[in-house]
Protein backbone atom coordinates (compact mmCIF):
# COMPACT_ATOMS: atom_id res chain seq x y z
CA UNK A 1 0.00 0.00 0.00
CA UNK A 2 1.10 3.73 -1.17
CA UNK A 3 1.73 6.49 1.76
CA UNK A 4 -1.21 7.93 0.39
CA UNK A 5 -3.38 5.03 0.72
CA UNK A 6 -1.50 5.18 4.54
CA UNK A 7 -2.65 8.36 4.87
CA UNK A 8 -5.85 8.30 3.80
CA UNK A 9 -6.92 5.27 5.65
CA UNK A 10 -6.02 7.11 8.58
CA UNK A 11 -8.81 9.92 8.15
CA UNK A 12 -11.91 6.98 7.26
CA UNK A 13 -14.60 6.99 9.62
CA UNK A 14 -15.72 4.08 11.50
CA UNK A 15 -18.88 4.82 9.70
CA UNK A 16 -18.87 6.24 6.33
CA UNK A 17 -21.99 8.31 5.59
CA UNK A 18 -21.09 10.59 2.66
CA UNK A 19 -18.31 9.50 0.59
CA UNK A 20 -16.55 11.91 -2.00
CA UNK A 21 -14.73 10.11 -5.25
CA UNK A 22 -12.10 12.25 -6.63
CA UNK A 23 -10.59 11.16 -10.09
CA UNK A 24 -6.70 9.85 -8.80
CA UNK A 25 -4.09 12.18 -6.15
CA UNK A 26 -2.23 14.01 -9.26
CA UNK A 27 1.65 13.38 -9.94
CA UNK A 28 2.59 16.07 -7.85
CA UNK A 29 2.44 14.36 -4.50
CA UNK A 30 0.06 16.89 -3.26
CA UNK A 31 -3.30 15.02 -1.84
CA UNK A 32 -6.34 15.89 -0.32
CA UNK A 33 -5.36 14.08 3.22
CA UNK A 34 -1.75 16.10 2.92
CA UNK A 35 -3.88 18.87 2.87
CA UNK A 36 -2.07 20.73 0.02
CA UNK A 37 -4.17 19.88 -2.28
CA UNK A 38 -6.30 22.10 -4.58
CA UNK A 39 -9.22 19.98 -3.64
CA UNK A 40 -8.74 20.13 -0.24
CA UNK A 41 -8.36 23.95 -0.09
CA UNK A 42 -11.37 24.36 -2.02
CA UNK A 43 -13.45 21.93 0.39
CA UNK A 44 -12.19 23.32 3.40
CA UNK A 45 -13.39 26.88 2.02
CA UNK A 46 -16.68 25.40 1.34
CA UNK A 47 -17.28 23.66 4.49
CA UNK A 48 -15.96 27.09 6.40
CA UNK A 49 -12.50 27.29 6.56
CA UNK A 50 -11.74 25.47 9.97
CA UNK A 51 -8.41 24.74 10.53
CA UNK A 52 -9.72 21.21 12.02
CA UNK A 53 -11.14 20.59 8.72
CA UNK A 54 -9.75 17.25 7.88
CA UNK A 55 -10.74 15.96 11.54
CA UNK A 56 -14.23 17.57 11.27
CA UNK A 57 -14.57 15.94 7.90
CA UNK A 58 -14.01 12.74 9.48
CA UNK A 59 -16.03 13.16 12.53
CA UNK A 60 -18.85 13.54 10.36
CA UNK A 61 -18.21 10.51 8.67
CA UNK A 62 -17.13 12.15 5.71
CA UNK A 63 -14.44 10.53 3.62
CA UNK A 64 -12.63 10.99 0.08
CA UNK A 65 -11.71 8.04 -1.81
CA UNK A 66 -10.81 8.11 -5.32
CA UNK A 67 -11.85 6.38 -8.66
CA UNK A 68 -8.21 5.30 -9.90
CA UNK A 69 -5.75 4.78 -6.92
CA UNK A 70 -2.16 6.00 -8.86
CA UNK A 71 -1.94 9.50 -10.51
CA UNK A 72 -3.87 9.88 -13.49
CA UNK A 73 -3.42 13.41 -14.20
CA UNK A 74 -0.62 13.68 -16.70
CA UNK A 75 -1.67 10.34 -19.07
CA UNK A 76 -2.83 11.27 -22.22
CA UNK A 77 -6.21 11.07 -22.69
CA UNK A 78 -6.81 7.49 -24.23
CA UNK A 79 -4.85 5.69 -21.27
CA UNK A 80 -6.23 8.00 -18.85
CA UNK A 81 -10.01 6.79 -19.45
CA UNK A 82 -8.97 3.45 -19.66
CA UNK A 83 -7.58 3.13 -16.26
CA UNK A 84 -10.49 5.41 -14.59
CA UNK A 85 -12.86 2.47 -16.73
CA UNK A 86 -10.66 -0.45 -15.67
CA UNK A 87 -10.85 0.84 -11.93
CA UNK A 88 -14.82 1.05 -12.01
CA UNK A 89 -14.59 -2.74 -10.46
CA UNK A 90 -12.01 -2.40 -7.94
CA UNK A 91 -14.18 1.06 -6.82
CA UNK A 92 -17.15 -1.06 -6.57
CA UNK A 93 -15.40 -3.43 -3.80
CA UNK A 94 -14.50 -0.48 -1.82
CA UNK A 95 -18.16 0.77 -1.99
CA UNK A 96 -19.70 -2.54 -1.26
CA UNK A 97 -17.26 -1.45 2.16
CA UNK A 98 -17.77 1.50 2.70
CA UNK A 99 -21.76 1.34 2.32
CA UNK A 100 -21.79 5.13 2.01
CA UNK A 101 -25.80 6.91 2.47
CA UNK A 102 -24.78 8.90 -0.20
CA UNK A 103 -21.80 9.45 -3.13
CA UNK A 104 -20.66 13.09 -4.08
CA UNK A 105 -18.81 12.66 -7.83
CA UNK A 106 -16.12 15.12 -7.25
CA UNK A 107 -15.21 15.60 -10.93
CA UNK A 108 -17.91 15.52 -13.78
CA UNK A 109 -15.68 13.39 -16.37
CA UNK A 110 -15.55 10.65 -13.64
CA UNK A 111 -19.08 9.88 -13.77
CA UNK A 112 -20.26 7.92 -15.56
CA UNK A 113 -16.63 5.17 -14.31
CA UNK A 114 -18.41 5.90 -10.47
CA UNK A 115 -22.16 4.71 -11.97
CA UNK A 116 -21.43 2.01 -13.63
CA UNK A 117 -19.26 1.23 -9.84
CA UNK A 118 -21.90 1.86 -7.87
CA UNK A 119 -24.42 -0.67 -10.59
CA UNK A 120 -21.55 -3.56 -9.82
CA UNK A 121 -21.78 -2.64 -6.47
CA UNK A 122 -25.84 -2.74 -6.14
CA UNK A 123 -26.34 0.94 -4.83
CA UNK A 124 -29.33 1.94 -6.53
CA UNK A 125 -29.48 5.68 -5.16
CA UNK A 126 -28.70 8.63 -7.49
CA UNK A 127 -25.41 10.46 -6.49
CA UNK A 128 -24.84 13.87 -6.50
CA UNK A 129 -22.08 15.31 -9.51
CA UNK A 130 -20.25 18.30 -8.78
CA UNK A 131 -17.30 19.83 -11.06
CA UNK A 132 -13.54 19.46 -9.77
CA UNK A 133 -12.73 23.06 -8.64
CA UNK A 134 -9.44 22.82 -11.16
CA UNK A 135 -9.20 24.63 -14.13
CA UNK A 136 -11.37 27.77 -13.68
CA UNK A 137 -14.08 25.73 -11.98
CA UNK A 138 -13.68 26.99 -8.64
CA UNK A 139 -16.72 29.13 -8.74
CA UNK A 140 -18.93 26.12 -9.95
CA UNK A 141 -17.63 24.24 -7.66
CA UNK A 142 -18.22 26.49 -4.62
CA UNK A 143 -22.04 27.28 -6.49
CA UNK A 144 -22.64 23.16 -7.09
CA UNK A 145 -21.39 22.19 -3.45
CA UNK A 146 -23.21 25.09 -1.68
CA UNK A 147 -26.07 23.74 -3.08
CA UNK A 148 -25.81 19.85 -1.16
CA UNK A 149 -24.14 20.28 2.10
CA UNK A 150 -27.25 20.29 3.76
CA UNK A 151 -28.54 17.39 2.00
CA UNK A 152 -25.79 15.34 3.05
CA UNK A 153 -25.72 12.60 5.80
CA UNK A 154 -23.46 12.95 8.40
CA UNK A 155 -22.93 11.11 11.75
CA UNK A 156 -25.17 11.92 14.01
CA UNK A 157 -27.32 13.45 11.69
CA UNK A 158 -26.57 16.87 11.79
CA UNK A 159 -26.46 18.67 8.80
CA UNK A 160 -23.08 18.75 6.84
CA UNK A 161 -23.48 22.36 7.15
CA UNK A 162 -22.51 22.54 10.94
CA UNK A 163 -18.94 22.00 9.49
CA UNK A 164 -19.36 25.73 8.79
CA UNK A 165 -19.94 26.33 12.61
Amino acid sequence: MSDLEELRKNFRPDRITTLFVGESAPESGKFFYSGNSGLFRAMQKAFGGRPTFLEDFKRSGFYLDDLVLTPVNKLKDKERSALRWESAAKLADRLRDYKPDAIVIAMCAIEPMVREAMRIAGIPYEPYCIPHPAFGNSNRFHTAIGKIIDSLPVTGGIPGRMLLN
